[in-house]
């Protein structure tokens, strides 16, 4: 009788063989739906009346998925999903962490404006052209790096992005946009091409791309000459991509040329990325190297930020100073990374969220402040107090909140990040973080003075008395302005969020835990 024959190989250790949980499902659903809906909006490209009543219920969608996302992540802690069932190392994964389930949400909220706002900035051929299918794709793009577990993945999530923010660039194919579509896309496949390199090289060190195994592997290496070459790589890299001085040219030469909607998108999304990417690969898997390159960090955030709010301050362009300001933010964000405290990172992270927000607002209020007013520059702008007190009222909240003044959103990361700044005996670090807030302070007050307390000129003034004020650009405003207030009246839960996601960086036991339980529990 012939014997039953045994499996050739025992794939038991690494290859899931029981049902997937629900939870694992809320990990992908986030980056499924996104790319599920953008693919219907392709079919439906031609169809510009229908666009619109499809992305935008899909977006409030999203919000719930990652809002509950966040919900699960501070109940149970960090969630780990397999792709095809192979077990990390081995396979790809998604890990979501409180950093990465906080920022898709916030990144959620902002999409899900910019679908509203677009429905009164986007014509008709704006939307034969793609922009809501490459607005829900780019999302797909952004939650899939939040939440990646896997650095090469983490690469093709910045393509998916990357592509789709090119898309977005050039909607209309004018001139100008075609022109700025260049400059953001030669600096971008630099530091795309240092990014891949980079991680070329991680895997030859390491023989790994999976995050948890490499934050475990990397005391193996530490200090070592090709391990700082590694993360300088990484730095550079990333430094570009959140237009970080001396890189960040490219951002206010392309941020002005598109429609505002997707200037507001890129300014609010985009280089937050870049800065996520930071915190994720200096801040958890290299803390050694990170703090022997700080005191590089804190001269490039220092240098980022004053240069940045300099630039804004001698624009006459409302958009290309709102590229500065952008710029300056990158800066104090990167203070938080030089500093790498508990502190420093929390602030860093609230920081990027209140940027993530306000940012994208601002660029709302101007483009509303130019349907009514007759533009973007200041020479010719004027008038917008008297012509609308709820845009104004808006306008001048975001400008306090970006200036981080009392009692909004900007002011408390900020605080957090001086104090952390003094308690390292960094004085000079948070000296820059503070003339920043001043200059700040004073470029937003000439915006406001000269395009909204000012009498408008009489061309303006005619064209702006037969503008109606749009609705749902409006309502996108507002439902941003109310996020910023709401963080800045009551910081508290931001707060504790940007402090445990913070030391899920610091300390990611936690994160490989939920990897490598098998492995954790012995």
């Amino acid at each position: 009788m012939a014997s039953q024959s045994a499996p050739l190989v025992d794939l038991s250790a690494v290859y899931v063989t029981g049902p997937v949980a629900a939870a694992d499902w809320l990990v992908a659903a986030p980056v499924v739906w996104c790319i599920l809906v953008g693919a219907v909006l392709v079919m439906l490209r031609k169809n510009t009346r229908v666009q619109p009543l499809i992305a935008i219920p899909a977006l409030g969608v999203l919000v719930l998925m990652t809002l509950a996302l966040v919900w699960h992540v501070i109940a149970n802690g960090t969630v780990t999903m397999t792709m095809g069932r192979w077990l990390p190392p081995f396979g790809i994964s998604f890990t979501v962490d409180l950093l990465g389930a906080f920022f898709a949400a916030t990144a959620s909220c902002v999409a899900l404006a910019a679908g509203i706002y677009g429905r009164t900035d986007v014509d008709d051929s704006g939307r034969r052209y793609g922009f809501y299918p490459f607005l829900v794709l780019i999302m797909a793009g952004i939650l899939g790096a939040f939440m990646t577990g896997d650095i090469f993945n983490l690469y093709v999530w910045f393509e998916v992005l990357l592509i789709s923010s090119f898309g977005l660039l050039v909607l209309g194919s004018e001139r100008a946009q075609l022109d700025g579509g260049v400059k953001y896309a030669f600096l971008n496949l630099i530091a795309t091409t240092l990014f891949l390199v980079a991680t070329g090289y991680l895997y030859g060190l390491f023989g790994t791309l999976n995050m948890a195994d490499i934050a475990v592997k990397a005391s193996e290496l530490r200090g070592t000459a090709p391990l700082m070459t590694l993360v300088t790589l990484y730095l550079l890299a990333f430094a570009m991509k959140a237009a970080a001085f001396p890189v960040n040219f490219w951002l206010p030469a392309s941020y002005h040329t598109p429609r505002l909607v997707v200037s507001a998108l890129f300014a609010g999304l985009l280089t937050k990325v870049g800065i996520y990417a930071l915190l994720r690969i200096l801040g958890m898997l290299f803390p050694f190297e990170r703090e022997a390159l700080s005191l590089v960090i804190a001269i490039v955030a220092a240098l980022t930020m004053i240069l940045g709010v300099v630039g804004a301050l001698a624009q006459n362009d409302i958009r290309r100073a709102l590229g500065f300001l952008v710029i300056s933010g990158i800066g104090v964000m990167m203070a938080g990374l030089a500093l790498g405290s508990p502190a420093g990172l929390a602030g860093a992270i609230f920081y990027a969220a209140h940027s993530m927000v306000v940012m994208t607002a601002l660029y709302f209020a101007v483009g509303i402040g130019a349907r009514l007013g007759g533009g973007f520059e200041l020479t010719r702008a004027g008038g917008l107090y008297a012509r609308s007190g709820l845009i104004a009222a808006l306008t001048l909240v975001l400008f306090l909140s970006v200036a981080g003044l009392p009692p909004f959103s900007g002011l408390w990361p900020k605080i957090m990040l001086v104090k952390a700044s003094l308690d390292v005996g960094a004085w000079w670090l948070a000296g820059a973080i503070l003339v920043t807030g001043l200059l700040t302070t004073i470029t937003v007050g000439r915006i406001w003075v000269l395009a909204y307390w000012r009498p408008a000129p009489g061309e303006a003034g005619e064209a702006a008395a037969a503008t109606p004020l749009p609705v749902g650009a409006t309502v996108a405003l507002a439902g941003l302005v109310a996020l910023s207030v709401a963080a800045g009246v009551w910081p508290e839960p931001v707060m504790a969020l940007a402090q445990d996601a913070a030391r899920g960086l610091l300390d990611p036991s936690a994160y490989v835990q939920s990897v490598f339980p098998a492995e954790a529990s012995q």
